[in-house]
């Protein structure tokens, strides 16, 4: 079987900052994937959005998990998509996440994104985000809600998937 996923960019953190950006994304593959492992403080959950923000033009749809409950979160008409969600502000949470965003370059559809993400000692989520904007994706924000940073050693890296 022929390799699909082509490693486009890597960061790893080497202090602790409030965002992490990916920028000059390539148009030469069908989807990217992003994988990140981190920790972050002072912040409840992870978001994503991109090329521009404060537009209003996100949903996200998550279904979670603990091992004893579950639950279901909606909201529309945002200016990010929350893809994971950790404790309380004041704590520290690790959290490992994949986002699938598929036809990310195609200018005529919005966008659309699989997540799947686990928080060590929370739960495990799974989310559709949506951009709603036919606009291609050339550059991706990961942030934090509240006023969280994320941790020295947090590792962003972005795949481009070849004819997924």
């Amino acid at each position: 079987m022929p390799t699909t996923y082509e490693p486009i960019a890597t960061t790893t953190l080497g202090s602790a900052q409030t965002s992490v950006t990916f920028s000059s994304i390539p148009s030469t593959y069908t989807d990217i994937v992003a994988v990140i492992n981190a920790s972050a403080s002072g912040a409840t959950a992870a978001w994503w959005n991109s090329n521009t923000s404060g537009s209003a033009l996100y949903s996200d749809t998550r279904l979670s998990g603990d091992g004893s409950s579950a639950s279901s979160t909606r909201r529309s008409g945002q200016d990010e998509a929350i893809f994971t969600a950790g404790s309380e502000v004041g704590t520290t949470f690790s959290f490992v996440a994949t986002l699938h965003f598929m036809n990310y370059a195609n200018t005529t559809t919005f966008k659309t994104v699989l997540s799947r993400s686990g928080s060590a000692g929370a739960s495990t989520t799974a989310g559709v985000l949506l951009r709603r904007d036919t606009s291609a994706i050339t550059t991706i924000y990961f942030d934090l809600v509240g006023t969280g940073t994320y941790s020295v050693g947090s590792t962003f890296t972005l795949y481009g998937i070849k004819a997924a």
